[in-house]
């Protein structure tokens, strides 16, 4: 492949795939489960440091390892072939189609909202705007990675709008609302609940280590993208629910989907709706874009190495453009039967469960690569070391343990989704064998 991703495409896909709707809607998830207005700030900018812990510790592995396949190939190196297979075998059939599929239902009844699309079936603008993702990835990942920094420029524009109007707004509910009390065990209870919720929505960023032979010197690229991407996602999360919560009455953001456009409403006026509905589309755009072009590389590396059942298939570049188009129609594919079927909600939930799992691998592969290969070159070194993998086991930890608990079904059937690739290896190795 063409090295054609510089920083700022790096950057921009980072961030783009992170900043979707969830930057939007979040609020009436979190709000409900703490019920407290100075919680449901907090809980933003400690999930971004547990984050950005994670992405100090695996920008060291991108450095290390800068090649196709990102974290499947990073475990690939410290635990072998079978457990990065399994990672890879599990983010292919579910996690990135059941992405792409959840978004672009999300932007299909987005769309709606606006009055020339109220007549148009929700399933066919998903199908619609998928395939017209899928026109701009064929057409060259340049183009792709464009669109990536155009989206996430445009995204950026209502929220920064927003953050520095509440900022020299002069009023501030915020100030009326309840301190929070967490001394409680119930009070306790419901911020570990939130984070959990937060957590979830920074995911998205480690599959940057899928474009490693696309960017412009990856080594170096890479951590600085993730770095960078991290840190800045954090803040426009913090500050935006901060907007939020200063502008709207804390009794009408519980529970409630539109706190963003009652917000744009009072600082744009009527206007903001529309202001607003522009950019949770152009945000949900962006992410879409995102999932398929970090998606589609999987594939075709695993089967470049011969790992997949079809293997010439997936490992196949177009000719013209240089991008593996086999891998972005399969992954389209799933991603309209998931659109029909409307599973890809509970699919993502299990699949972000079982990322977290490799997730802590990753962590203490940091830790066993610094024992076992202390003179492995390193073109970035994680600071503060060891402290940042520490740290970001720990979170990881808990988001496991805690979903677990409380959801045992779905971690049971994330769990068994991702042995189901043991026999698709085994299999293929068979085959190589034969």
């Amino acid at each position: 492949m063409k090295r054609q991703l510089n920083f700022f495409a790096a950057l921009a896909t980072v961030m783009g795939t992170m900043i979707g709707g969830g930057a939007f809607f979040k609020i009436a998830n979190i709000s409900t489960l703490t019920h407290n207005a100075w919680l449901s700030i907090l809980v933003w900018p400690l999930a971004g440091f547990i984050t950005l812990m994670a992405g100090l510790s695996i920008a060291e592995l991108a450095a290390i390892f800068s090649e196709d396949g990102g974290p499947v190939k990073y475990l690939e190196k410290i635990y072998g072939p079978q457990i990065g297979f399994l990672f890879g075998w599990s983010l292919i059939i579910i996690y990135y189609p059941a992405n792409i599929g959840a978004l672009s239902i999300v932007f299909a009844t987005q769309l709606e909202e606006f009055p020339s699309f109220k007549n148009f079936p929700i399933t066919g603008i998903a199908l619609i705007v998928m395939l017209i993702i899928l026109l701009i990835n064929w057409l060259g990942s340049k183009l792709s990675g464009q669109v990536q920094k155009i989206a996430l420029i445009i995204k950026l524009i209502p929220i920064v709008a927003i953050i520095v109007l509440a900022i020299f707004n002069s009023q501030n509910q915020l100030a009326l609302a309840p301190k929070p009390q967490i001394s409680s065990a119930r009070g306790a209870a419901a911020f570990g609940q939130a984070l959990l919720a937060v957590l979830f929505a920074y995911d998205g960023w480690l599959s940057i280590g899928n474009l490693a032979s696309e960017i412009k010197d990856p080594a170096k690229t890479l951590a600085k993208a993730i770095i960078w991407g991290l840190f800045g996602v954090t803040v426009i999360y913090t500050l935006l629910n901060w907007s939020f919560i200063k502008i709207v009455p804390w009794n009408q953001i519980v529970g409630n989907q539109a706190t963003a456009l009652l917000t744009s409403q009072k600082l744009f006026g009527n206007f903001g709706s529309i202001i607003i509905s522009a950019g949770i589309l152009v945000s949900i755009f962006g992410a879409i874009n995102g999932h398929l072009l970090l998606g589609s590389r999987l594939p075709y590396v695993l089967g470049k190495e011969g790992k997949l059942p079809s293997s010439k298939f997936f490992g196949q570049l177009n000719k013209q453009t240089s991008v593996p188009t086999n891998s972005m129609l399969f992954e389209c594919v799933i991603a309209t039967i998931m659109i029909f079927s409307g599973t890809f909600d509970s699919l993502t939930n299990m699949l972000v469960y079982v990322s977290w799992i490799f997730s802590i691998l990753l962590f203490i592969g940091v830790l066993i690569l610094r024992r076992r290969q202390p003179d492995l070159k390193r073109p970035y070194k994680t600071p503060w070391y060891p402290l940042p993998p520490i740290l970001a086991t720990c979170g990881a930890l808990f988001i496991v343990i805690s979903t677990t608990l409380t959801q045992p079904v779905l971690a049971l059937i994330g769990i068994l989704l991702t042995l189901s690739g043991l026999p698709v290896y085994l299999y293929v190795q068979h085959q190589n064998k034969s």
